[in-house]
């Protein structure tokens, strides 16, 4: 089988972000191992998030378009969001939060367009997750103008917002992936001779579906975490000399 030079890339990048992704969630935050596999997936997923972009294009894919459109916005903002310092937002900020509102707004028109059509849509996604993935989006777009006119976000609100958006990013990677047509997984271990050593229960559409939202799983994990974490230091930490004011706690942020 031939593969367009794009949809090679596009396949790599995305094994590769998913792969650093898990690494990523699973390291210490703030260590070294975790900057690193930080970095590696921001590059490709953000390459992967490209390469749908354009091949839904291709295609005339407008599901995958906004999908792959949107997957970029969160990778980018969680990344920025991390790289700069509490309270520093830019111009480009206000650019972007038009992306998220158009897809969510477009997305909800797309699943009410689904509701009142008669029979089982067409392309095999259901109206609700439009709904689902829409009011994401806007909710994104939410955060962005709440970011803008409060002057930017600081401490633990910085720490989610990064949280969040990769680890939604993550999501929308793995259910693309797993939960996609012709079981990907399958066929591309297959394409390199493992799928035919490995247990049948593993490519099951239980496991799949258990890979898809453990995303999600970890990203409410970590979110609880970080703010009992830091409600903890808020109420033990000391004032620091000459400051006059109690010093907030919080864990490093990715690179």
């Amino acid at each position: 089988m031939s593969f367009s030079p794009i949809l090679l890339v596009h396949i790599c990048a995305g094994t590769l972000g998913l792969l650093s992704g898990a690494a990523a969630i699973s390291f210490r935050k703030g260590s070294r191992a975790h900057v690193l596999a930080g970095k590696v997936f921001v590059v490709s997923m953000l390459t992967m998030a490209a390469g749908a972009a354009y091949l839904a294009v291709v295609r005339h894919q407008p599901n995958n378009l906004g999908g792959g459109i949107l997957t970029f916005y969160l990778v980018g903002t969680a990344w920025l969001t991390a790289r700069r310092r509490d309270g520093e937002t830019s111009r480009l900020d206000w650019v972007a939060l038009l992306i998220p509102l158009t897809l969510g707004i477009l997305t909800w028109i797309s699943g009410v367009e689904k509701m009142r059509a008669p029979g089982p849509p067409e392309d095999g996604v259901p109206a609700g997750m439009h709904f689902f993935m829409g009011s994401v989006a806007l909710l994104a777009s939410t955060g962005d103008v709440r970011m803008l006119v409060g002057g930017g976000v600081f401490g633990t609100k910085r720490i989610a917002r990064h949280l969040w958006r990769m680890c939604f990013g993550l999501f929308i990677a793995a259910g693309s992936f797993f939960l996609g047509p012709s079981n990907r997984p399958l066929r591309l271990l297959s394409s390199v001779g493992l799928g035919r050593h490995l247990s049948p229960a593993i490519f099951s559409t239980g496991s799949y579906l258990f890979l898809s939202v453990l995303p999600l799983i970890l990203l409410i994990f970590w979110l609880i975490r970080v703010r009992f974490r830091n409600a903890y230091k808020n109420s033990s930490s000391p004032y620091r000399a000459g400051q006059g004011r109690t010093v907030v706690g919080e864990p490093s942020l990715p690179g």
